[in-house]
């Protein structure tokens, strides 16, 4: 069993299932919510149970936070920043990159070692090799607390800038929501001619796994900015046939309202003289602020 006490504030699935890896990796957890009877199943576990954040927070040097959000963060800590003075707090509540930085300097200002983390898990997946949590903060923090870390879910270390783990957050999730919209789209074309989607689902599978290499190109020609090298498929060809995706869900009495974003951003680049380009360029229209 190890010797260092961990706190975690908290206990929905998340929290739960982070207090529950702890204690299964044998570190000496006390957990604390605000609805004492979520505590319950956990201290027959063997966590002990605090009846307030002030004791919860006095009973370890690392504090997990994983609350509802920003705000009920500040709620729960501000009230004991006096005890959380020379503790470390890791919180794995999901924010913003602006919210983390807020915190960051928050908890500098209280004397507290700051690492914000964002959870790349469901609750079922913590502890298991599928789950990796993103930390970003002081890097001896981190070094410091690794073990406990590591019990929750694999920790990937992304930098000194506290934002930098919601920004990965966010951009990760983007990409799969990204991926889920194409994937509502497509089956409800299928289901349009009345094939069942469990049957079509092998097929799709399939055809994102291969399509899912092309992150790595793209990345490519993203940092270097030249989105002319490899093309397989260039911009003006994607774009010249892209209008039969719209046009078939229309007739099929799909709503295309989940693809039809990317058809104006094409045609613009084409317009703008990037035809012979890769559909990757089309990042060169998302900026907002120089």
């Amino acid at each position: 069993m190890s010797d260092t006490p961990v706190t975690v504030l908290g206990l929905g699935a998340m929290g739960t299932a982070l207090a529950r890896a702890l204690l299964k990796a044998g570190f000496r957890t006390t957990v604390w919510n605000r609805t004492a009877a979520k505590a319950e199943a956990l201290a027959g576990e063997g966590a002990r149970h605090a009846a307030t954040v002030a004791e919860a927070v006095e009973a370890s040097p690392l504090v997990v936070v994983c609350l509802l959000d920003h705000d009920s963060v500040h709620d729960t800590l501000a009230p004991v920043a006096g005890a959380l003075s020379g503790k470390a707090v890791t919180n794995l509540t999901s924010g913003k990159p602006r919210q983390a930085r807020e915190l960051a300097a928050w908890a500098a200002d209280q004397g507290v070692d700051y690492l914000d983390g964002g959870i790349m898990a469901v609750p079922p997946m913590i502890a298991t090799p599928a789950a990796f949590i993103l930390y970003s903060g002081p890097r001896d923090v981190f070094e410091t607390h690794r073990a406990a870390l590591d019990a929750m879910a694999r920790s990937e270390y992304l930098g000194e800038d506290a934002a930098l783990a919601s920004l990965y957050d966010i951009a990760l999730l983007s990409g799969m929501y990204g991926m889920f919209a194409g994937i509502l789209h497509a089956n409800a074309l299928i289901r349009s001619e009345g094939i069942k989607a469990v049957d079509f689902a092998p097929m799709l599978h399939g055809w994102l796994n291969a399509m899912s290499g092309a992150a790595t190109g793209y990345a490519a020609q993203i940092d270097q900015g030249d989105y002319a090298q490899g093309v397989v498929s260039n911009l003006a060809m994607q774009e010249a046939g892209f209008h039969h995706l719209l046009e078939t869900a229309e007739e099929q009495g799909v709503s295309p309202e989940l693809l039809a974003p990317l058809k104006p951003l094409m045609t613009r680049r084409v317009a703008d003289g990037h035809g012979h380009e890769d559909l990757s360029g089309l990042v060169e229209l998302l900026r907002t602020r120089a």
